[in-house]
């Protein structure tokens, strides 16, 4: 019986190893050296804010892997024979695949900062990080203050749980607005509003130069690289992004550049070789996305995928138009399409904010075609399906304007604000054609 072995059991490998069962036989293996049941790494929050036990964190019950056939190893991979068609643990051991797939998923990016490995510095990523929080951050009185660093996703995360616990925090971001490289100006100052209000000790455009530790290895205090200034801390928070986990990838014949590269199918230099998920890099991007997407949702896409070539349907990933959402503390964020930091040439763009000042969408469209290019949302609630459809149809931002309260995704009784967001968008259209036919005018006049 052919042998499908998965390294890494987060969303990715534990995807394709549910769909290799729904369409197989095969003899299925998950190897993962950080927990023995998957579960859920976005609810690792939860956890340490109270609201749900770790075991809640995981989707299946124990009973569902041994009833599913699908075997758990739990060991680190230390090297790949692929001649052989074996990979080797640390202890030693050796294990024999027909088919490998690699979903080792992401590891916290360090930057050789002095005093980065001290007792007390930690990402946000992994059970262990969650582990060595609740030992060094139990509280206000064991953890005086922490200080993060890093202004991506991760890092809000770990400002709202150390905030759920009164936990003083220093947030350091390099760029000079909260996640500008993504963000528009006004969704990033939106955010940055959030943090502060929050009490969070935002400090922008700055860079940490070094950790300082007692004798006992532990972390004392931080330095910031363009002042000088000594912040005193107890934790140090490192979310300055993730990069693919594939250390021990490079020492085989499989091909790597940031990631394990791999063509449409999900397949490596190396024959029945596979990656999946935040570990896997693009050859080529897709369209317009990046050629590593460290994102839950693509690495489940990528499990289904790669579940059926392996079973004889070889199929091409096709992840389709781009969206994410997230959470900035209370406010919750949905993105659909593209609407860049910056607009390129082609793009016209549509901002409507509400008077609280925390919620908002912000549209981009074609300005000759007219054709919706993506929505920002924040606060507000939208309907996937919609805008999944709308991007695969290239339908206009006119018809989006005309259906947007069929895209409201809000619980019942909220308040709506479609009418005013599209009142807002005719007055701006109607301004912009009077200003066109003005300028066409003054054009002819001229010949």
């Amino acid at each position: 019986m052919e042998h499908v072995v998965i390294i890494g059991n987060g969303i990715s490998g534990v995807t394709a190893a549910r769909h290799i069962r729904k369409l197989s036989d095969k003899q299925i293996t998950i190897v993962s050296a950080e927990t023995d049941y998957f579960f859920s790494r976005t609810a690792l929050m939860y956890v340490y804010m109270g609201h749900m036990k770790f075991e809640h964190t995981q989707p299946y019950e124990p009973y569902f892997w041994k009833k599913n056939r699908i075997n758990l190893k739990k060991g680190y991979v230390k090297h790949i024979h692929s001649d052989d068609h074996q990979i080797e643990f640390s202890s030693g051991e050796m294990m024999q695949y027909d088919k490998l797939i690699i979903a080792t998923g992401s590891k916290p990016n360090k930057f050789g900062w002095p005093g980065q490995d001290a007792k007390g510095v930690m990402g946000m990523y992994h059970k262990q990080d969650l582990e060595q929080l609740e030992q060094y951050a139990p509280d206000n009185n064991t953890c005086k203050r922490a200080v993060i660093v890093g202004g991506g996703l991760i890092g809000i995360e770990l400002a709202e749980m150390l905030h759920s616990r009164q936990i003083p925090v220093t947030f350091l971001v390099r760029e000079e607005s909260f996640w500008n490289g993504v963000l528009p100006a006004q969704e990033s100052a939106m955010i940055n509003r959030e943090i502060t209000e929050n009490h969070i000790d935002l400090r922008l455009g700055v860079n940490l130069k070094e950790i300082k530790t007692n004798s006992a290895g532990k972390v004392t205090s931080v330095i910031i690289a363009e002042t000088g200034e000594e912040i005193a801390c107890d934790v140090v928070g490192l979310t300055a992004g993730v990069s693919p986990n594939i250390e021990f990838v490079k020492s085989s014949a499989i091909e790597t550049n940031r990631g394990v590269l791999v063509n449409r199918h999900l397949e490596t230099n190396i024959p029945d070789v596979y990656a999946i998920g935040d570990c896997a890099e693009q050859h080529e991007a897709i369209g317009q996305r990046r050629p590593i997407e460290a994102v839950w949702y693509t690495g489940r896409m990528m499990g289904e995928t790669v579940a059926q070539t392996i079973c004889d349907n070889r199929t091409p990933y096709k992840p389709g138009p781009w969206f994410n959402s997230a959470k900035f503390i209370d406010i919750e964020y949905q993105t659909y399409g593209w609407v860049w930091a910056q607009p390129k040439d082609h793009e016209e763009r549509f901002y409507w904010e509400h008077s609280s000042g925390k919620k908002c969408i912000h549209i981009s469209f074609d300005k000759k075609t007219r054709e919706f290019i993506g929505i920002n949302t924040f606060g507000i609630r939208m309907r996937h399906e919609f805008f999944n459809k709308v991007l695969l149809e290239k339908q206009t931002v006119d018809k989006v304007m005309a259906h947007l309260a069929d895209a409201n995704f809000d619980p019942e009784f909220y308040q709506l604000h479609e009418r005013e967001i599209v009142s807002k968008f005719n007055r701006e259209q109607s301004t912009n054609i009077q200003l066109k036919k003005k300028s066409w005018k003054r054009i002819f006049s001229r010949n």
